[in-house]
């Protein structure tokens, strides 16, 4: 049994950022029997590591706490978004495909569930779109627009009007499934903080907690997030071993530089954050050189890793070797999935075929 407090911290460690933090420790000490986290995802392309690895991580840490994880699979709001062409059945092909890949990454499912959001509304119509209507009431539309960014979109962009819809209806989601705790993205920062507003503003005793996960980097310099649409920033789930060793190649990764490396944000983010992966490991990290270039040597944690990059003991060619050859073993299974199910090969297939639009 863990304590309050040791949930608190393995809870908190998912986030870059937890508003509130108090918040997040009472919700573990009181005696509420059903704590319940969420997530929701546009199925719109092909998964790559951050929102499979990455989530299978952090999922795994707060079901460990006793937390039930609802994903809100947000078909509709693909739709609404004008994503994979506006294609509902394409939609939903890729939400199917989504959920393979993250029951062969190594999500604990037995306090998980797949919630399709054109299914739930349908179900429970009127108290969804009366918490829609009084979110829209008790908002402005210059407020509304700066929650643009959820959709991967700018305020300044050319929007329909049904993507002004969507924020309104992602901030009524956590009402709707009587969310706990919002563990999404940096990204989906600002909606969260629309739903904490809208309790102020309609009286509401329990404001949602806010536990926003990092948004990893693309691979390309420069590139502050990974992008679906640009393939060699990103590996993705089911990349083959030569693709994930090309793109981890070129990757972004200067001598002694800790910041805006998207190699180390992978080290941190999921490889030391793997229990899963250290386990088979014994414990510990070990980056592979040659007897010439000082022979292997080891690591325990992230901090004793970065500083020696950052101190120039460890050369971009090796650390770079080695995470390919991590990623290539943590993927694996789910390259093994989707060849040896024949429902999950079907799917990948389509989902390859399909165009991916923003």
């Amino acid at each position: 049994m863990m304590t309050p407090q040791e949930k608190f911290e393995l809870a908190r460690s998912v986030g870059e950022e937890c508003i509130q933090e108090e918040e997040l420790l009472a919700l573990f000490s009181s005696t509420k029997p059903k704590i319940v986290a969420y997530d929701g995802f546009e199925p719109s392309g092909r998964m790559h590591i951050a929102q499979g690895l990455m989530k299978a991580i952090n999922v795994n840490k707060l079901t460990k706490c006793g937390v039930h994880f609802k994903f809100w699979v947000a078909d509709w709001f693909a739709l609404l978004n004008d994503k994979m062409g506006g294609d509902l059945n394409k939609i939903q092909t890729v939400g199917r495909y989504m959920i393979e890949v993250w029951k062969a990454a190594g999500m604990n499912m037995e306090n998980v569930s797949f919630l399709w959001s054109s299914e739930e509304i349908l179900k429970r119509s009127n108290e969804y779109w009366s918490l829609v209507f009084d979110i829209a009431r008790k908002n402005n539309l210059a407020r509304v627009m700066r929650c643009t960014q959820i959709m991967g979109r700018s305020e300044n962009d050319d929007l329909s009007a049904a993507q002004i819809f969507y924020p309104v209806m992602q901030c009524a989601d956590i009402f709707f499934l009587e969310a706990d705790i919002c563990q999404l993205g940096m990204d989906q920062r600002k909606v969260n903080m629309l739903a904490r507003e809208y309790c102020t503003a309609s009286k509401r005793k329990f404001k949602p907690i806010v536990l926003s996960h990092h948004m990893m980097m693309g691979l390309i310099e420069g590139q502050e997030k990974m992008s679906k649409s640009m393939p060699d920033s990103a590996i993705f789930m089911e990349d083959s071993e030569a693709d994930v060793n090309s793109k981890i190649k070129k990757a972004f990764c200067p001598p002694g530089q800790i910041e805006k490396n998207p190699v180390l944000d992978y080290y941190k983010h999921i490889v030391f954050e793997s229990d899963h992966f250290f386990q088979t490991l014994s414990g510990k990290l070990t980056i592979e050189r040659t007897p010439e270039n000082g022979g292997n040597v080891s690591f325990e944690n992230y901090a004793s890793f970065e500083a020696a990059y950052a101190a120039d003991q460890l050369h971009p060619k090796d650390v770079k070797t080695t995470l390919a050859k991590i990623l290539n073993a943590m993927i694996q299974p789910v390259r093994d999935h989707f060849e040896n199910n024949p429902e999950a090969k079907d799917l990948l297939k389509k989902v390859r075929s399909f165009a991916v639009t923003r």
